[in-house]
């Protein structure tokens, strides 16, 4: 499976400015990709002024996805902040290579550390999606730091993980060593997809990743705006399952 990880520098708060962005780097950089994933709250960055930008799920965000979705025959794995009824979530929305909502994923553990918890509720559900057989679970940054919920994916055999970031430079380490931790105790490939830049308070350099079910590093690119592509062997899921069948052993108690 050939994917795409959209790292770029949002303009804070400005969704026009960064579906140019973004149109413009596809227009360079686009090519055989199956699937394309882009950073958390994609087109606001990291706000907590979900009033102002939450949307339906037929609101400007999500048309601009669906379209892009449609038009490049992609499937597009990106972050919105949407409304229902009284609730904001900070979702994860996949669009498939048709242009339609597949799955929806409502960010479990809002970051308190950063009173996220006090503008978007809280989703209670994980989600697996696919694309032909590939299972695939669906994170949002802060989830990283929780295990469990990614053993909840683990006992469903996905072969995919995906968490969608703005994860600041000062704690990078961390997404380093969480997303290559999540991959090999779930011995499934691991995709973080992280932003560079900065927004009015933190800075960013990217290190979107992707991690193999042994937890080796396929790819990581800091400090780079663009389209970074890499392939997946997904066979390599079951050879790993089945040479280490650890996630036999796993009770969740």
């Amino acid at each position: 499976m050939k994917i795409g990880l959209f790292q770029y520098s949002p303009e804070w708060e400005n969704p026009e400015a960064n579906i140019a962005k973004i149109n413009d780097i596809l227009d360079n950089e686009i090519s055989d990709e199956e699937m394309i994933v882009f950073p958390e709250m994609t087109l606001t960055g990291f706000t907590m002024n979900s009033e102002k930008f939450a949307e339906e799920l037929d609101g400007k965000s999500t048309r601009f996805f669906m379209d892009l979705a449609r038009q490049t025959k992609k499937h597009i794995f990106a972050g919105i902040i949407e409304r229902d009824n009284f609730d904001i979530y900070n979702t994860l929305v996949h669009f498939n290579n048709q242009g339609l909502i597949t799955a929806r994923y409502r960010k479990i553990h809002p970051f308190s550390f950063a009173d996220e918890h006090k503008y978007y509720s809280a989703g209670r559900d994980i989600f697996i999606t696919k694309i032909e057989k590939c299972a695939i679970g669906l994170s949002v940054c802060y989830d990283l730091r929780f295990p469990e919920l990614y053993r909840l994916y683990a006992k469903e055999k996905v072969d995919l993980i995906i968490d969608i970031a703005n994860w600041p430079l000062k704690r990078v380490e961390h997404w380093k060593y969480l997303l290559k931790a999540r991959a090999i105790e779930n011995q499934c490939f691991v995709v973080g997809v992280n932003r560079v830049g900065e927004d009015p308070f933190n800075e960013y350099n990217g290190c979107s990743a992707v991690f193999s079910p042994m937890g080796d590093e396929i790819i990581m690119v800091a400090d780079k705006a663009g389209l970074i592509k890499t392939e997946l062997n997904l066979a390599d899921v079951e050879a790993v399952r089945t040479r280490l069948p650890f996630l036999h052993d796993i009770k969740l108690i």
